[in-house]
């Protein structure tokens, strides 16, 4: 019988209280691991952010019925985010073949406080099931966007749990609050559409093999 999908969401906002806190933050970056202990130690550099002034950081984990093999192979697929994440229309790879360095720009759905996203992929790991991406253009409001993905499997091994924290800048006029709210809400939606993705195939995967 499959696992259920769960989901939880870490969130850590800067220091914005007391002036020598401030000052002292605005001079040079907090890093912060906005992930539980739980991610295993092999990975969890990788969710270590550099979170300047005025940006906030947060992660959303999903538990998945599937194996990682599984998942992992719908979530590297950088020219084909579309495939999960429903609030973009459409990909189009700038530059690059795939790997490290590769450009691509997406077009969002409309009803939402942006048009395209222009995106460089600056991790594929496919030993360690870790990708990364950052977002370099585009007409939108969430500026310096770094997401990190991560994929292990879960303590029984029959699943997969998928780690995805950011840092962003947040936009004049919005609190630390608020950009994490509304970030947090899209990863959430696009890992929860990754979930039934993911579980579907494995279905698929395990029905052909019998």
């Amino acid at each position: 019988m499959p696992m259920p999908s769960s989901l939880q969401i870490h969130r850590i906002n800067p220091p914005t209280t007391g002036t020598a806190a401030v000052n002292s933050y605005q001079s040079k970056p907090t890093w912060v691991i906005p992930v539980p202990i739980s991610v295993p130690e092999n990975v969890m550099h990788c969710h270590t952010h550099a979170v300047g002034p005025d940006q906030c950081c947060s992660a959303v984990i999903q538990t998945i019925a599937a194996p990682v093999d599984t998942v992992w192979s719908v979530v590297r697929r950088f020219d084909n985010p579309q495939a999960y994440k429903h609030f973009l229309k459409s990909c189009h790879v700038i530059v690059g073949d795939g790997d490290v360095g590769t450009l691509r720009e997406v077009e969002v759905i409309s009803g939402l406080p942006a048009a395209t996203s222009r995106e460089r992929l600056e991790i594929l790991d496919d030993e360690r099931h870790v990708m990364s991406f950052r977002v370099v253009g585009g007409e939108h409001r969430l500026n310096n966007y770094r997401s990190v993905t991560t994929l292990h499997a879960t303590a029984d091994g029959s699943g997969t749990v998928v780690v995805e924290s950011y840092v962003v800048d947040v936009p004049q006029g919005n609190t630390e609050e608020e950009t994490c709210t509304f970030v947090d809400t899209i990863v959430r939606c696009n890992l929860q559409s990754l979930a039934q993705i993911a579980q579907k195939l494995d279905r698929k995967i395990s029905k052909s093999s019998s």
